[in-house]
């Protein structure tokens, strides 16, 4: 039986973790990004992210096998109860639950932390290809994220122009008159 676990990330994750993130940015459209980025830049996003936001690892058998982080949703200090998502699996182990589990992780730390708003913008094909399908969305909805938008052609990869839509899900309470929270930082 798999021994899954799901911790913090730390900078000693950043490698596996790039390479998880490698495969999407250069055989996907799930990133919108060209070029895998150097392991200090990746080191950097973990630094930045963890100064104010959770990201968690998930290991089987001990091998980081995928991470979910937030980020700002966006700058204002207004946003301060939102926060945007992000997940990545191993190719070769998804649609086993382990997404599920890092999400449902990362939503409680969030919960915990007076996070009312989670956001996730997702590469969306008009028409699904070999670089990109409508999984992503799917995982979304079945982890209670409700399409609220959708620009067109605004990502262009592979020769290709994709869409990209808004999720959002709400994990809590608005209350009338919410004390103030410092901006998010990006």
């Amino acid at each position: 039986m798999d021994t899954i676990t799901i911790r913090d990330a730390n900078p000693a994750d950043a490698r596996r973790m790039l390479e998880i993130y490698a495969y999407y940015v250069e055989h996907t459209a799930i990133t919108f990004e060209y070029d895998t980025p150097t392991l200090p830049a990746f080191q950097n996003r973990l630094r930045t992210t963890v100064k104010r936001y959770p990201w968690l690892v998930a290991k089987r058998n001990g091998v980081v096998v995928g991470y979910a982080y937030a980020g700002p949703f966006h700058e204002r200090a207004a946003y301060g109860w939102s926060c945007e998502l992000t997940i990545y699996l191993d190719h070769a182990v998804q649609k086993c639950g382990l997404g599920r589990k890092l999400y449902e992780a990362l939503e409680n730390r969030l919960r915990e932390m007076g996070i009312l708003n989670l956001y996730a913008c997702i590469a969306w094909p008009v028409t699904e290809d070999i670089y990109l399908n409508r999984n992503s969305a799917d995982f979304h909805a079945h982890m209670g994220y409700l399409k609220i938008g959708e620009f067109h052609q605004c990502g262009y990869k592979f020769g290709r122009w994709y869409n990209m839509i808004w999720m959002e899900k709400l994990i809590g309470e608005h209350p009338v008159s919410p004390e103030k929270r410092p901006a998010p930082s990006l």
